[in-house]
């Protein structure tokens, strides 16, 4: 298991799930990958779309300029 970030901040709807999206492409499953937002949208958006595409939510932390989102990698990518 690999563990990787996306840089998703400064970033608005619909870019942090389209960035988050092109970097799952070229993870396995099993990878963890952190992603890294502050549009507050993530919170829903990001969940709502590993949902559909097999992926798992194992964490989400509010930090004090940021949200960080930690996704486990499904069978789907």
């Amino acid at each position: 298991m690999a563990v990787h970030e996306v840089n998703a901040r400064r970033l608005l709807c619909p870019m942090p799930v389209i960035r988050t999206q092109d970097a799952i492409a070229g993870y396995i499953p099993g990878d963890e990958v952190h992603v890294f937002g502050t549009d507050p949208g993530i919170k829903q958006d990001i969940p709502a779309w590993c949902r559909v595409n097999g992926h798992s939510i194992i964490g989400m932390i509010d930090h004090e300029d940021d949200i960080e989102i930690i996704i486990k990698v499904g069978n789907a990518s």
